[in-house]
């Protein structure tokens, strides 16, 4: 389709799923239904760790950051998604397509660097357990949390900017499930050479040396696993240990797949199965990961039960 000289671009259109109308309605059930399930779960992972104050430790106070990310990323991406399944495609305006990039990448990014920190954490608590309370002390802690936070904003606020910085002159159609970078990226009637390389950049830096770092941070892990003398020390461990594994292998891996490469030869298709993973799988998996594989988090969530029932009861 030809493009004009000028940006004449007022809104964009979400295709969503239209291409396979019979699968709307279904969909529409199931995504429904996994939203309320990520929103359940990840509120009551807040509500337990904010209320019970034995939890109010680096490890649980990552978790519950986590938590807050998982619950906002789904609250920026699902509903929305939500409406263009119910309608099979839907209008959504500049500058909401504008905030909407710009909180996914917020979020996302600040959960890159929120597992990194949390992988530093179990490192330090495995591999040096009698310097733990200097190496993760109150001050260290809140310095990675913030530092997690105000980087995700500063690298949102650059490539949102940048994005919308383009023309774009039409066609308006967004083959994806929301505006995320590579697929808006495609609308775009100018060169945009030079901020594929500083997108690539930036992927590398959030996306794939956080991951790097965090295998290597089990790597060392493993190792101070296989001396510990008690193989019940080992069990409890390897389960801490996995549970932030399978979440990060989940994030990273197709998250970094859907970055790396903004125009890369991935079917549009393709493209929206990778969006769901990161963006529906692991904030719905996180609270059953962190919760069921947790014996603090058990008691804590039993604590929060009983008392609910006390108060039901008065």
């Amino acid at each position: 389709m030809n493009r004009q000289n000028q940006s004449s671009v007022v809104e964009f259109i979400l295709l969503g799923f239209s291409t396979f109308p019979e699968l709307q309605e279904p969909l529409f059930g199931v995504f429904l239904v996994i939203y309320l399930m990520t929103l359940m779960g990840n509120a009551i992972i807040i509500v337990a760790i904010s209320l019970d104050k034995s939890l109010h430790v680096p490890m649980y106070l990552f978790l519950l950051n986590l938590s807050v990310v998982e619950v906002s990323f789904s609250a920026v991406i699902l509903p929305e998604m939500l409406v263009v399944l119910s309608i099979e495609k839907t209008v959504m305006s500049f500058v909401g397509c504008f905030a909407q990039m710009y909180f996914i990448l917020l979020f996302g990014g600040t959960e890159c660097f929120l597992l990194g920190a949390m992988a530093y954490d179990r490192f330090a608590a495995i591999c040096h357990p009698l310097n733990y309370p200097v190496i993760m002390n109150k001050r260290v802690f809140m310095t990675l949390v913030i530092f997690s936070w105000v980087l995700g904003s500063m690298g949102a606020s650059m490539q949102t900017t940048w994005v919308f910085s383009f023309p774009f002159c039409g066609p308006n159609e967004i083959n994806h499930l929301s505006c995320e970078t590579p697929a808006v990226l495609d609308l775009a009637c100018a060169d945009t050479f030079l901020f594929e390389i500083y997108a690539f950049t930036t992927t590398i830096l959030i996306g794939v040396i956080p991951f790097l770092l965090i295998l290597l941070s089990y790597i060392r892990i493993l190792f101070a696993i296989l001396k510990m003398p008690s193989t019940t020390g080992r069990q409890k461990a390897f389960s801490t240990c996995a549970s932030h594994l399978t979440s990060v292998t989940l994030f990273f891996g197709t998250g970094n797949m859907s970055y790396l490469q903004p125009k890369s030869g991935y079917s549009p298709e393709t493209k929206k199965l990778m969006s769901l993973s990161y963006s529906l799988l692991t904030p719905l998996l996180n609270p059953l990961i962190y919760s069921l594989r947790n014996s603090d988090m058990k008691r804590a969530l039993m604590k929060l039960w009983q008392r609910k029932m006390f108060l039901h009861v008065v």
